[in-house]
């Protein structure tokens, strides 16, 4: 790392990662300035928020200046940003080092790493994967998306003693990218209808993505989704150890003796890597089916790691979910309580409640947006929502949507809902808070919202 101190650094974009950036190389006493095409107006919280921080970094906004990149010695940008930005290409042309965040936190890492890759459940996977490696007793960094940058290893004080390092790695971050070889590679699906963002085409997307496979060597290992992916030629011709995972039995399938890997068969998780375990799953904490095939990954990756079966189990029965993302948060007198608060939108909070076995108590509810139409959503609510308690500026709208519901409650405040929704449970309910809607009309986020809900569910 000290090779940047004292460098002239110019970090382009200024999101979550751009912050983190700025204090990285704060640490190594750099002259920062920052850039970012979005106008002033558009910014207020951040330069407020950057204005804070000493030294104050320099600041180019509305534009970039290709005096800026110019100027710099080194040029690391943030995932928003396209890698081939006319001012970055200008500054590689002319010399300077110009690295994604992703990719310098690459350069820096010298510990094994795991990639997970995937259009969905890369976060799920890769926590997963984090918190069985932790239960074995090794030191892991999770990390790789905006909220938890890979630059963020390299800031631990004790990074040296990290064992394994696990990221997530999305197309965009996989572009520009030289000399990275992962140890192990999670693939869970490629998406039918990706979102084209910095790509011309389908096809340049997929390359993209599915070069970091091009990158492993026979001593490498590869995990891949068998239900999703098993007949794509790339994955069955990739050079390195393939082990494959399924939703569905191998033994029905009749490749038991074909493939190598974990599947499930008479309601246990069977992986024969290494050799033969199993494992009960039971008493999952985290639901849903897509949940189900995150879990079969990150078993499958784990046996491919050596992780002791009983670490294993532990995380198929402890393991929480991700924070906001149906987490699992505690059981209090027979009743469980999850939080789903970045389901922001109605599509996904119907989605959350739908993995439940059984109809929950669902508080929803948050910020008015004009021309939202609950009316395609009415029925499965109804079916999956035992109890309703609606909170929020829109919680008139979603009342009237929902009138054929026999339990709907209308409250004031965040806080009565929460204990409305306990007073109507019973043993073995689940409540849970979906809001679908935005945060913003009594919190300044769903984090915000989120951890408030926990903070009034652990005071209960």
């Amino acid at each position: 790392m000290d090779r940047f101190r004292n460098k002239k650094i110019l970090i382009v974009g200024i999101g979550k990662t751009g912050f983190t950036l700025i204090n990285f190389f704060n640490r190594l006493d750099c002259e920062i300035r920052v850039t970012d095409i979005k106008p002033i107006f558009d910014l207020n919280k951040a330069i407020k928020k950057l204005k804070k921080i000493q030294p104050t970094p320099q600041m180019t906004f509305g534009e970039h200046k290709d005096e800026d990149f110019l100027e710099a010695d080194v040029v690391v940008y943030s995932p928003a940003v396209n890698p081939e930005l006319p001012q970055l290409e200008l500054a590689r042309r002319n010399g300077r080092e110009v690295y994604s965040e992703f990719a310098l936190a690459n350069k820096l890492c010298r510990k094994p790493i795991i990639a997970v890759c995937g259009s969905h459940g890369r976060t799920t996977v890769a926590h997963m994967i984090g918190f069985a490696l932790k239960q074995d007793g090794k030191n892991v960094f999770v990390g790789g998306t905006s909220d938890s940058p890979f630059i963020e290893y390299s800031m631990q004080k004790d990074y040296e003693k990290t064992d394994y390092v696990v990221v997530e790695v999305s197309a965009i971050q996989m572009r520009k990218l030289e000399d990275f070889h992962p140890k192990l590679v999670v693939f869970t699906n490629i998406a039918e209808n990706p979102k084209l963002q910095f790509f011309a085409s389908v096809g340049e997307y997929i390359e993209a993505k599915l070069s970091i496979v091009k990158m492993l060597s026979p001593d490498d290992t590869l995990i891949v989704n068998f239900d999703r992916l098993a007949n794509n030629t790339f994955f069955r011709n990739a050079n390195c150890q393939t082990y494959w995972y399924s939703r569905k039995s191998f033994v029905t399938i009749g490749v038991m003796n074909e493939v190598q890997g974990t599947h499930f068969h008479n309601r246990r998780i069977h992986s024969n890597i290494n050799y033969h375990s199993e494992f009960k799953v039971g008493s999952m904490r985290i639901v849903g089916q897509s949940n189900r095939e995150n879990l079969l990954a990150a078993t499958t990756a784990c046996k491919a790691l050596d992780v002791s079966d009983s670490s294993i189990q532990k995380t198929i029965e402890k393991f929480p979910g991700i924070p906001h993302r149906l987490e699992f948060l505690m059981e209090k007198n027979g009743v469980s309580f999850y939080n789903d608060s970045k389901s922001e939108k109605i599509g996904e909070m119907v989605e959350g409640i739908k993995s439940f076995k059984n109809p929950v108590i669902l508080i929803a509810g948050g910020k008015e947006i004009e021309g939202i139409e609950y009316e395609n959503y009415v029925d499965d609510i109804i079916d999956h929502a035992r109890v309703l308690v609606l909170v929020g500026e829109n919680k008139e709208g979603l009342n009237r949507a929902l009138g054929a519901h026999s339990q709907t409650f209308i409250v004031g405040s965040f806080e009565e809902s929460v204990l409305l929704a306990y007073q109507k449970s019973r043993t073995g309910d689940k409540i849970v808070l979906s809001p679908g809607a935005p945060a913003t009309d009594f919190f300044r986020d769903y984090e915000e919202r989120g951890n408030y809900f926990k903070k009034l569910v652990y005071q209960l």
